[in-house]
């Protein structure tokens, strides 16, 4: 588990990247806040302040790695240094894949991206919901997730986002202890359609794992949900906001008429795991 210390450094550090770059990194803070006690943080002080910080956020088989240097401590080789102490860690986990997370508009990341095997692999858009009447949710019944519905969860999971079954179970088991999000299961005409998760931290309500079951896509039931998250997360005067690939027209085309703006791209790359060294 990460210290108060650690996390507040954490927060300063992104604070100064966001400041200096004007972009916004993805740290996952609702997974930050909830760690282990694996090594999954990498730090470098620098008179008692932290000057990089390297994080890997382990999704099943596959590890997404994060992290940011001070921006007058670049070009030093400290976020390599740190990269170099994270690969072992990532080779003991046996990961299938590694992907590099950098902001779209990030020049010192695409930079140190270009030293690296790896390739491009995909983007996503971080967007946010603009203040909106959204309409009514008639059609459908949301109620909190129950221990018996994680058959359907670790399915619509894997079908959904394209992962193994383990992965899906895995991923479920991870998110169980996370205090700060509330998993909703989706009802259309009394039997399970969908699910979605919304986590609060921070000024936030952020919004994940969002999936209708195959057979009952376009007939709005994912439409009617999403407005429910909205009517029930407005009065709390939280940003709400979600992520969405890039290439996902129709999901884009159904969050942009429910009021979300794009606001920032994250561009994903994966690793060659035969360069890690």
């Amino acid at each position: 588990m990460l210290t108060t210390e650690q996390l507040t450094a954490i927060k300063q550090l992104q604070e100064e990247c966001k400041k200096h770059d004007s972009v916004e990194l993805k740290l996952n803070w609702d997974m930050l806040k909830s760690r282990s006690g694996g090594r999954e943080d990498f730090f470098l002080w620098k008179d008692g302040t932290l000057i990089a910080y390297l994080a890997l956020y382990a999704f099943g088989s596959t590890v997404e790695v994060c992290g940011m240097t001070a921006p007058a401590e670049r070009r030093n080789g400290h976020f390599t240094r740190l990269w170099q102490d994270a690969q072992p860690v990532i080779e003991a986990g046996g990961f299938q894949k590694v992907l590099l997370n950098a902001p779209g508009d990030s020049e010192s990341a695409k930079g140190w991206l270009a030293g690296q095997p790896c390739r491009y692999s995909f983007s996503e858009f971080h967007m946010q919901w603009s203040e909106q009447p959204v309409g009514d949710s008639p059609g459908i019944t949301m109620r909190l997730s129950a221990p018996s519905d994680k058959a359907f969860e670790v399915e619509l999971d894997a079908e959904a986002f394209s992962l193994t079954e383990a992965d899906a179970e895995q991923y479920y088991e991870t998110r169980l202890a996370r205090q700060d999000e509330s998993r909703y299961i989706i009802e259309a005409d009394g039997i399970p359609a969908g699910k979605i998760r919304v986590a609060r931290s921070d000024g936030e309500s952020y919004i994940s794992g969002f999936a209708v079951a195959p057979g009952l896509r376009g007939k709005g039931i994912g439409g009617q949900a999403l407005r429910w998250v909205v009517q029930q997360e407005a009065p709390t005067g939280n940003t709400i906001c979600l992520d969405v690939e890039t290439r996902n027209a129709n999901a884009l085309k159904l969050y942009e008429r429910i009021g979300f703006e794009r606001k920032q791209q994250q561009d994903y790359y994966e690793a060659d795991l035969q360069g890690l060294s």
